[in-house]
């Protein structure tokens, strides 16, 4: 936990360059482009400082830890997946602040509506699919398009999944937010979504070994067996207190 919460820490510094800077940049330059500019440096800065942070967390679902080290080292690795994330969320950015106002001002409005219908509705699905791709990269290769290719096929696979993931995230979000970012922040959702996916890729594990069995019955009971002997049983009461116990 106090690993995350310092994490945590860096990526709130990270996050004054999409933030303040444009502001500094509007009063005193008074220049769009640069605002826009610095906005889209800043995403990326903070989506490869993220990247970095997937690889590290990865650690912790598996059961280790991680050093300092290993997460300063994780940049060498991981800055290709940062820009990769950060471009697709400068490109949702864009299309928040520009693309659908402009097409639902379009003339006639029904076409607009249209319009910005297709373009949200592909943004949905997008964010469904894009919210696996830093864990995805970090836990199954370092192939930037096979990761995409992947992350589209694990949110078609598993659609009632994603959509819960990607609420329970929009709820630790809110959450981080009246704590500062700190926790569980953005790192704490990432190592949530990196624990995710390694338990869905146990069903594929066991497809892989029963290749006649039925998708739709997935021995969750039997899959989880081990997991569940290594976590045990832990009581809110436990959580809160664990040195009573």
């Amino acid at each position: 936990m106090f690993k995350i919460v310092i994490l945590n820490l860096g990526f709130v510094a990270c996050t004054a360059i999409p933030i303040f800077l444009p502001m500094l940049a509007d009063k005193f330059f008074d220049s769009t482009a640069l605002e826009i500019a610095l906005i889209a440096f800043g995403i990326l800065v903070c989506s490869v400082y993220l990247s970095a942070a997937a690889f590290s967390v990865r650690a912790i679902s598996d059961y280790g830890t991680f050093s300092f080290g290993d997460f300063i080292k994780s940049f060498k690795v991981s800055w290709p997946a940062g820009l990769v994330m950060g471009g697709f969320v400068f490109l949702i950015f864009i299309i928040v602040t520009f693309v659908l106002p402009f097409y639902l001002t379009m003339e006639p409005p029904l076409a607009g509506l249209a319009l910005s219908a297709v373009i949200f509705w592909t943004t949905v699905f997008a964010l469904l699919s894009f919210q696996y791709y830093l864990t995805v990269y970090a836990r199954l290769g370092s192939n930037l398009i096979k990761s995409f290719k992947k992350c589209m096929l694990i949110s078609i696979d598993n659609t009632g999944f994603s959509i819960f993931l990607i609420f329970n995230n929009l709820i630790a979000l809110v959450i981080s937010v009246f704590l500062a970012l700190m926790f569980p922040g953005p790192v704490g959702i990432i190592l949530y979504l990196d624990q995710a996916l390694r338990l869905r890729l146990l069903k594929y594990d066991w497809l892989e070994a029963n290749p006649d069995a039925d998708r739709k019955k997935i021995p969750w009971d039997a899959l989880l067996i081990e997991e569940r002997e290594k976590t045990g049983t832990r009581s809110f009461r436990n959580f809160i207190f664990p040195w009573k116990y």
